[in-house]
């Protein structure tokens, strides 16, 4: 990847022992990307927690129907993905890559969200300064891979790190075969 090269729709992923709890083993769907920084939703970190009921918006939730931990950045705050209808121009969504689409706020609140097949729900997100995640990528510390369709609505978010992995080929796919405690090997 060039330096300067934008991430906007696509994965990183980690490398182990980032150093960083927060994205250990951890595979981020970058939903902007441009020189005053990124910001992106961890996709596989789902919680116990239940969606909220004041989100029901006539709309399937994604399997598992569970809130995910989308980063550390601002905890309170909610992100909605949602996957579009081929064809179908949903209302209330900015597209941003392919069948995924951000759900507006104020599309929420009155209740005029449409054309979408199904909504995952994140709390917080993972946000970079201006040229940090360019910096961290110059240091190794993530992975960019492409996203296919199912990845940011896995139904198995728990296997996702393996998987992009796996799919990368070479050292990347021997990685994702390393055990999680190598003292089990």
């Amino acid at each position: 990847m060039e330096p300067g090269e934008s991430t906007r729709n696509r994965l990183l992923v980690s490398v182990p022992a980032t150093g960083d709890d927060n994205f250990d083993k951890s595979v981020v769907y970058v939903i902007d990307h441009d020189e005053a920084g990124a910001i992106g939703v961890i996709l596989n970190r789902p919680t116990e927690d239940g969606i909220p009921e004041a989100l029901d918006l006539g709309i399937p939730w994604a399997t598992p129907g569970h809130l995910f931990s989308g980063g550390p950045v601002s905890p309170e705050a909610l992100i909605l993905l949602g996957r579009r209808q081929l064809g179908a121009e949903p209302r209330g969504t900015a597209p941003i890559g392919g069948a995924v689409a951000v759900v507006a706020a104020d599309a929420v609140e009155q209740g005029e969200v449409g054309g979408l097949d199904f909504l995952r729900a994140y709390s917080g997100y993972a946000g970079w300064g201006a040229a940090q995640l360019d910096a961290e990528l110059g240091a190794g510390v993530w992975t960019v891979a492409d996203a296919l369709p199912d990845d940011v609505f896995s139904a198995r978010p728990e296997r996702l790190w393996r998987e992009v992995l796996t799919r990368q080929g070479g050292r990347l796919a021997a990685l994702a075969r390393h055990p999680d405690d190598p003292s089990s090997n």
